[in-house]
């Protein structure tokens, strides 16, 4: 688990890290005009294979796919800093988000196949979860600081670095679990070109749709691409005997309601990780150092949740609630940061956050444990992943149209109306909470 959690780190940092240095890339490079499609280029293809290894995980064990995973992120990485134009570096980009994508499939599962009891799992599945946070409120300043450092080249070999220690960790001590499979067994590869459409498209859409500027018909044929794509999967899915995605895995309709709780996790999340910090510094005139300090505690937060959320989940007999309390937490959080002016103590602002990164502690883990408790044990890789990828849509999604309100408006009115829909998200989330049905055994 301390390889499991080292890969966890090492996907956090690979995908926040580049945030603080694309600037000084983008101006050497001279590519301004590429300068999304660096992070686009990424997060697209970390999505779309997510679920593609989280199946094959299944089919196959997951010790090989992590540890491919692992060198992929290192020789991604490596390139990156090898970069000479813009074009290069979002192929890199793009080949790190593969490797990306087939780590998260993986490394969110691998706790199922070592604590088959969810009582004991749930604490392990609270570290990714901690971990993962961390590093990710991590990773920007270590950028930052590397790159004004040595140089924005320098920043990218803290990947290959962490490489090291993880994939030693992990072929030494993960075990090579292989499930059991049936001599004719094949891989459903036109199942999988289907879901890679059914994913990429809806994503691209919003890339393309929300850019600046905006491309209204590129945008409209590819969301139409995402509803035959997704059309044709689910009958292909129905007919084929082992299909890449298995329709029984949104069966029950807990499954169905975790996954909506997870697009707008995402969502709530990353418009608090992308745009506090803007408004902290551009409406609040925080310096960017002290922002970053006062963005801690969002991160501690989690950790924080995780932990609670851990000793009190053995203790409740209906664990569904636990959701209810993050989203509540979470929901609180955001209005209070409607409140904050010039005249804001640090503390407050402090204290908000940390209770919106506490609200984050409760969901994250239980949404990836409650989706591997109600699936079968054969399908636990891929809904591990499903999880993971609804709330990286919810991510994309909810960036983008933010992104959109402030740059229409200005940055208060933006986050304001942001903060405003997160209070309405999160009451929503508390609503589908209560119709999600879970036992502990």
């Amino acid at each position: 688990m301390a390889g499991v959690a080292v890969t966890i780190i090492l996907v956090a940092f690979d995908s926040t890290i580049v945030g603080t240095t694309l600037p000084r890339v983008a101006q050497e490079l001279g590519g301004m005009s590429l300068y999304a499609w660096v992070g686009s280029g990424y997060l697209l293809a970390s999505a779309i294979t997510i679920p593609i290894f989280g199946r094959l995980g299944d089919l196959y064990g997951r010790k090989p796919f992590i540890l491919a995973s692992v060198a992929i992120l290192a020789i991604g990485s490596v390139l990156c800093g090898l970069s000479q134009t813009m074009q290069h570096l979002i192929a890199a980009r793009t080949l790190q988000g593969l490797g990306g994508g087939m780590m998260i499939a993986t490394a969110f599962a691998a706790p199922a196949d070592l604590f088959p009891d969810p009582l004991r799992r749930v604490r392990w599945q609270a570290l990714l979860s901690t971990a993962f946070a961390m590093a990710s409120g991590v990773g920007p300043v270590l950028g930052g600081s590397v790159t004004e450092a040595f140089g924005w080249r320098a920043a990218f070999a803290v990947t290959p670095i962490t490489a090291v220690f993880g994939l030693f960790l992990l072929f030494r001590y993960f075990p090579n679990i292989r499930p059991p499979r049936n001599a004719g067994t094949r891989v459903d590869w036109v199942g999988g070109i289907l879901l890679i459409l059914a994913v990429g498209a809806p994503m691209l859409t919003i890339e393309v749709g929300f850019a600046q500027p905006s491309h209204p018909v590129a945008a409209l044929g590819l969301a139409a691409l995402a509803v035959v794509s997704l059309i044709c999967l689910v009958l292909h899915a129905r007919r084929h005997p082992q299909p890449m995605f298995p329709m029984r895995v949104l069966a029950p309709i807990e499954s169905r309601l975790l996954n909506g709780i997870a697009v707008m996790v995402g969502a709530v999340m990353f418009i608090l990780i992308y745009y506090a910090p803007l408004l902290l510094q551009t409406e609040l005139g925080v310096s960017p150092s002290r922002a970053g300090a006062l963005m801690i505690p969002l991160v501690a937060g989690i950790p924080v949740g995780s932990l609670i959320n851990g000793q009190m989940y053995p203790r409740m007999t209906q664990p569904q609630r636990l959701l209810t309390l993050g989203a509540a937490m979470l929901g609180l959080g955001c209005l209070a940061i409607i409140t904050f002016d010039k005249q804001t103590s640090s503390a407050v602002i402090a204290g908000v956050f940390l209770l919106c990164g506490a609200g984050l502690g409760f969901l994250l883990p239980n949404l990836t444990l409650f989706m591997q408790m109600i699936c079968e044990r054969r399908d636990v890789g891929m809904a591990s992943a499903l999880v993971q990828m609804t709330r990286a849509f919810g991510s994309a999604l909810g960036v983008a149209l933010a992104g959109v309100v402030i740059a229409r408006s200005s940055v208060l009115i933006g986050m304001q109306t942001a903060m405003i829909c997160n209070a309405v998200l999160c009451a929503l989330m508390v609503l589908l909470a209560t119709r999600v049905r879970m036992r502990n055994t």
